[in-house]
């Protein structure tokens, strides 16, 4: 055969190669794109080998922002879009799609030698306002107690605000941390520490979940919204999906993919 001829037809099949290999660009929520999203998309490839994933775990507000911005497929919310988030994207031409991908329950933690094992709603809304500020106020060792939040760009900072604090602003003296696992980590090192967590995140060293006006978060009580923190997960697309992103919400929300939801510790949609 003609050297041309080999040449040519290797250049069309590297072309095609290139032509069907798909990136997915998934930006957003750091209790989806922690743990979740990565473990998803890589069953996912394993499946369909010719897809790869650009994944940045840095908050709702970011995820929301990159769908209105075009800089992403996929963007990850645990939370919904604010009016004003989705007024700004149709303002450019974006049609704000969310999609439930997961419910979640945010479990309220405190360091492992506290022997504190519950709170009422009232007393998580006056800790993490700074009403209360010693633990012998709620039935623990005297002690200054040490809030840890998340930034402001997380959707679980927003939700938590409107889930157990009536909206109120964090206390003055909170600590703000960018993902689940550094509140857990900052709790797990202080014996004075308190605060919230994606149920994912609640099998780590050196924290307890406290029960909350007697419900502990699980499978049973944030399906059935008994416990008072529960809270539903979404993907945002501009439009109803398409493409590639159509087939990796597909799988998602597929059983398989929901299995895999559960087995990371959050709770299926279905």
């Amino acid at each position: 055969m003609n050297t041309k001829i080999i040449y040519c037809a290797a250049l069309v099949g590297l072309c095609t190669a290139v032509a069907h290999a798909q990136k997915l660009v998934i930006k957003g929520s750091d209790t989806l794109g922690a743990k979740l999203v990565p473990t998803l998309a890589e069953e996912y490839k394993a499946r369909f080998p010719g897809v790869s994933f650009e994944i940045a775990a840095e908050g709702s507000t970011t995820g929301i922002t990159a769908i209105t911005d075009g800089t992403a497929d996929i963007g990850m919310s645990s939370r919904p879009a604010k009016p004003t988030e989705v007024s700004a994207a149709s303002a450019k031409g974006v049609n704000m799609k969310p999609i439930e991908v997961s419910h979640d329950g945010l479990a309220v933690v405190v360091n492992a030698g506290n022997p504190l094992a519950k709170l009422s709603k009232r007393q998580v809304e006056q800790i993490f306002a700074g009403d209360i500020t010693d633990w012998s106020a709620v039935g623990g060792k005297a002690g200054k107690i040490s809030i840890y939040t998340r930034n402001t760009s997380s959707g679980t900072y927003s939700d938590f605000k409107d889930l157990a604090m009536k909206k109120r602003d964090y206390a003055k003296s909170s600590q703000k941390m960018a993902g689940n696992e550094q509140i857990a980590a900052e709790v797990a090192k202080n014996p004075a520490g308190i605060g919230y967590v994606g149920l994912a995140y609640t099998k780590a060293t050196g924290i307890k979940v406290v029960a909350i006006d007697g419900i502990l978060p699980n499978k049973e009580s944030v399906q059935s919204k008994q416990y008072p923190y529960a809270r539903p997960n979404f993907f945002y697309t501009n439009g109803d999906p398409s493409g590639e992103s159509k087939k990796f919400i597909a799988f998602v929300l597929s059983p398989a993919g929901q299995r895999i939801v559960e087995t990371v510790g959050f709770m299926p949609v279905n």
